[in-house]
């Protein structure tokens, strides 16, 4: 097996404000690459928050010159970061709920989330997912929060190749306990590598559990954050065995 290393970026967004939002991205891509990171996965809707209620103000063409600063550090520093955001395919299309692949390669990938959290109806449609990332002999499904519930798309991902399952998310303190139990029981049931990139504070109104994790196909924990914070939650395999760290990170 090649060399990896994958990490989910627990982020902290600014409601509403993209610019806040792409400085601190491009922070925390910075400083992946400084870790040797090749693939960086953000929460749910990093690059504004949850903010149901402006989502339609802020949702952008995938390909809108306004991520060109983070799909340029991207290529610059050999990380294909997996960012939030939402989208909308045509002009006049409904809102979705994105997952933007800005590779190192310079190449842009769409994921968009297919099942919506109930109440999600009111300012977004379900998208139809995407492909899967090939890195290397690696091959990557994507997920949106919500989508990880559905035991359909995990199988799914694993029957079309996936050997490493990555969910951008937004779980609570309530939740988080059958949340990563459910993550953790997909990387055993599909020998899939699962990583969790969940929020690292409040969005949206609502409390985030932090405590992004991976967990390797074994179902055995590499990393994972202990609470709330920003930091970066890394996973690399050498020589086909995984290690973790967890690198807290400060303010931009």
């Amino acid at each position: 097996m090649t060399t990896l290393t994958i990490a989910a970026a627990q982020s902290i967004s600014m409601a509403g404000d993209l610019q806040a939002n792409i400085a601190r991205h491009q922070h925390m891509i910075q400083a992946a690459a400084e870790h040797g990171v090749q693939l960086l996965v953000f929460p749910e809707l990093s690059l504004t928050g949850y903010e149901r209620g402006l989502a339609a103000e802020l949702a952008i063409a995938p390909h809108s010159t306004v991520l060109q600063p983070l799909r340029d550090l991207a290529r610059e520093v050999g990380v294909t970061a997996v960012v939030g955001m939402p989208i909308r395919l045509k002009a006049d299309g409904p809102v979705l709920i994105g997952a933007l692949v800005l590779a190192a390669d310079g190449s842009l990938g769409v994921y968009s989330k297919q099942h919506l959290h109930p109440g999600e109806e009111v300012a977004f449609a379900p998208g139809s997912g995407g492909s899967l990332l090939t890195m290397a002999d690696d091959r990557v499904a994507l997920a949106v929060c919500a989508d990880f519930p559905h035991a359909s798309h995990a199988a799914e991902a694993a029957n079309n190749g996936a050997n490493i399952y990555a969910a951008g998310v937004l779980i609570t303190p309530g939740g988080y306990a059958a949340d990563a139990a459910q993550l953790q029981g997909y990387a055993v049931e599909h020998s899939m590598v699962v990583l969790m990139a969940n929020h690292g504070g409040a969005t949206g109104g609502w409390e985030s559990a932090g405590r992004s994790a991976i967990w390797a196909a074994d179902g055995s924990l590499i990393a994972a954050d202990p609470g709330v914070g920003e930091s970066l939650v890394i996973a690399r395999r050498t020589a086909g065995l995984w290690s973790g760290a967890v690198v807290p990170l400060q303010g931009a």
